[in-house]
């Protein structure tokens, strides 16, 4: 068996993505890697609390590590800061690294050609399935999801802090994605096949957050494992609270 490591981003792509590797006898899964934002102590662009992600991790009974950027991190810092934790990964043995992408092209080449600097394969488990039919078998499955973020410029304050069900997918415009591949919109996952029990959350406030473009920042687009290249600069985010 390959000894891998899982990008986790705390949302249903990601979930989706481990659940089927999982069922994969090639590969031990043992550790869970995720980039936060150091400044807020949350999750890179979902917005998401550590304290739910480290209770996703504990109930799905894998190991966490957090690797952490500043608000403000420069692509050169992102960058080295990246090698330097895989290069440790691989000194620990880590040989594949699993991500939930499902078609962008540009995102899936940027990775490998990262990864293998340090000479570690890339695994895709959802990589060109049609998305529509991936969250249906997300719901099938029995996963539940609540958005966190969603792009003001393609979904408004409803979408945001709702589940994840056929309701939502019809309600969806025409123009988003049903995955939100394109980030349109990011998810929580709280329950499913792979935790023990479901994450016990309440629902916080809704804020919208602008961000204003810097120069370089076209250069800085693929730090959060789920986002392509763009230039939406203004989001809604739903705070959710873990409930001890």
């Amino acid at each position: 068996m390959k000894k891998t490591y899982f990008n986790w981003s705390s949302g249903k792509d990601s979930a989706l993505a481990l659940y089927k590797i999982l069922q994969n006898p090639e590969y031990s899964i043992d550790l869970l890697v995720t980039t936060t934002n150091e400044d807020f102590g949350r999750v890179s662009m979902h917005g998401l609390r550590n304290e739910l992600l480290e209770k996703q991790a504990e109930l799905i009974g894998i190991s966490l590590q957090k690797i952490p950027f500043s608000a403000n991190v420069t692509m050169d810092d992102y960058s080295e800061t990246m090698k330097l934790a895989m290069t440790s990964l691989t000194e620990q043995g880590y040989t594949d690294g699993v991500f939930g992408d499902i078609f962008l092209e540009d995102l899936k080449a940027y990775r490998d050609a990262k990864l293998a600097e340090v000479g570690i394969q890339g695994i895709y488990p959802l990589w060109k399935l049609d998305t529509k039919a991936l969250l249906k078998e997300f719901l099938a499955l029995g996963f539940k999801a609540i958005t966190v973020c969603v792009n003001a410029k393609l979904l408004g304050k409803e979408f945001v802090g709702r589940i994840i069900d056929e309701e939502f997918i019809e309600d969806l415009p025409d123009n988003v994605d049903v995955c939100g591949e394109n980030g349109e919109f990011h998810t929580f996952v709280f329950d499913g096949p792979i935790f023990s029990k479901p994450v016990d959350f309440v629902i916080g406030e809704k804020l919208l957050r602008s961000y204003t473009l810097h120069e370089n920042d076209d250069d800085n687009c693929y730090q959060d494992s789920n986002e392509q290249k763009n230039y939406d600069t203004s989001f809604w985010y739903c705070d959710l609270v873990l409930d001890s």
